[in-house]
């Protein structure tokens, strides 16, 4: 991962948010072969003891879920907007232009859970990401026999996260004028541009006033 110090949060609390705000992860490993293996999936977030935990579930007899069983060594990247931001919006363009976008990389391992833990894992999925208490698609809602067959062609698991290391790569190197000239360019534009922009507007004082520090668990 790329580590320079301007481009870290301030606190743990910082990069913990922007997890829990990103939660469709790419998860990658390695099988018994050292094949990589890579899947998308969404997660939940669950703390015990002081440590933190994924959530998750994917197909059975699937290369990355074989994988994840001959090797739980796992990595899961967490990801939001990214965006070209040219040298030309800077005090002095006559530099690299560059991309600005965050990233979380947390590696952990991944043990997968016994099957009666499943519906408990798809009940919270579904909780959280329909947010409506009241939706048809809950799958305690659900018809039974429907479900049932479901799970038989899933298995859910957990990552226990060891460690986690970030990059939030979003101007911070640059002198305050080309900082809001980059703002200015980006905010003109649509999509992860705006995005982008608007986190670095959200981020300016910290970034003039408050001094980033490294953030790793």
């Amino acid at each position: 991962m790329y580590d320079i110090p301007y481009f870290k949060a301030v606190d743990n609390k910082d990069v913990m948010d922007f997890m829990k705000a990103h939660p469709f992860i790419i998860l990658c490993g390695v099988d018994g072969q050292n094949k990589p293996v890579a899947t998308h999936i969404p997660v939940l977030f669950e703390e015990r003891e002081g440590k933190v935990f994924l959530l998750a579930h994917v197909m059975r007899k699937q290369d990355h879920s074989n994988a994840f069983a001959q090797n739980g060594q796992v990595l899961a990247i967490f990801y939001g907007p990214h965006t070209y931001v040219s040298a030309s919006w800077y005090s002095n363009p006559q530099t690299a232009s560059t991309w600005n976008y965050q990233a979380v990389h947390a590696n952990g391992i991944l043990r997968f859970l016994e099957q009666d833990k499943l519906l408990e894992v798809l009940v919270k999925l579904t909780e959280k990401f329909e947010n409506d208490p009241h939706s048809p698609s809950l799958v305690q809602k659900m018809d039974k026999s429907y479900v049932e067959k479901l799970m038989q062609a899933i298995t859910a698991f957990e990552i226990e996260l060891v460690s986690v290391r970030h990059v939030f790569k979003l101007s911070q190197n640059r002198d305050e004028k080309s900082y809001e000239q980059i703002i200015e360019n980006l905010s003109s534009k649509d999509g992860e541009s705006w995005s982008i922009a608007e986190e670095m507007k959200q981020r300016m004082h910290a970034v003039f006033v408050n001094k980033p520090q490294d953030s790793r668990f």
